[in-house]
């Protein structure tokens, strides 16, 4: 029997049993137990050095926000993490205080195709926090969120709710494990990525060719 579920690059299609009924199962990724544990001890690794530095930079980096704009140093949001966890991302402030406020009005210039929020020249983000934003200094207190396993260094991209709302049943694969710092989309030219499709599409590829 040839499955009508199946595509191309599809490898984790198996036979399994529930209550002796035989059923067609596609892994949602190819994470197995072992490679879990090792990608854990790799993230308590990276994680604990990145809050050394993420420590050492917090005065200069922190005393550069403070100068340039008011409001706190880091800035925390709400983001879904694996199967639908809620967590609190945490970043330096790279935008005024009132960036939240002004996103509503902002949806008319967005840049991207389907569930997801991005302006290439937003007028929201602080002259330190393009600084920030181009040396991706602002993605270290992230290192926070991957200690307390909320987080890992490689994933895919943690969707905010009000994205996770207008996904489609195929979109939720993407929330089937942990967000990560950096992911395949992150390093395939996200900048120049319009297309949420595609990176769903990048996303899940991330989670069916895993390799430690």
């Amino acid at each position: 029997i040839l499955p009508s579920l199946w595509h191309n690059g599809e490898c984790s299609l198996y036979v399994d049993r529930c209550q002796d009924a035989p059923f067609l199962t596609i892994q949602t990724h190819s994470f197995s137990a072992a490679g879990l544990m090792y990608k854990r001890i790799l993230d308590l690794v990276g994680g604990a050095l990145g809050n050394v530095l993420f420590l050492l930079m917090y005065p200069i980096v922190g005393l550069a926000i403070k100068l340039d704009s008011p409001g706190p140093v880091l800035f925390k949001q709400k983001r879904i993490g694996q199967n639908g966890r809620i967590f609190h991302l945490c970043k330096f402030r790279s935008m005024y205080s009132d960036a939240e406020e002004q996103k509503e009005r902002l949806f008319a210039q967005n840049e991207m195709q389907g569930a997801m929020f991005k302006i290439q020249h937003d007028p929201r983000i602080t002259r330190v926090g393009k600084w920030l934003r181009k040396t991706s200094l602002d993605e270290f207190p992230q290192f926070l969120n991957v200690l307390k396993g909320e987080m890992s260094l490689v994933g895919t991209r943690p969707p905010t709710p009000d994205e996770v709302e207008k996904y489609r049943p195929e979109h939720l694969r993407r929330i089937s494990a942990k967000p990560g710092i950096t992911g395949l989309w992150q390093i395939s030219g996200r900048n120049k990525i319009t297309d949420f499709e595609q990176v769903v599409e990048l996303d899940c590829k991330y989670l069916d060719r895993w390799r430690f």
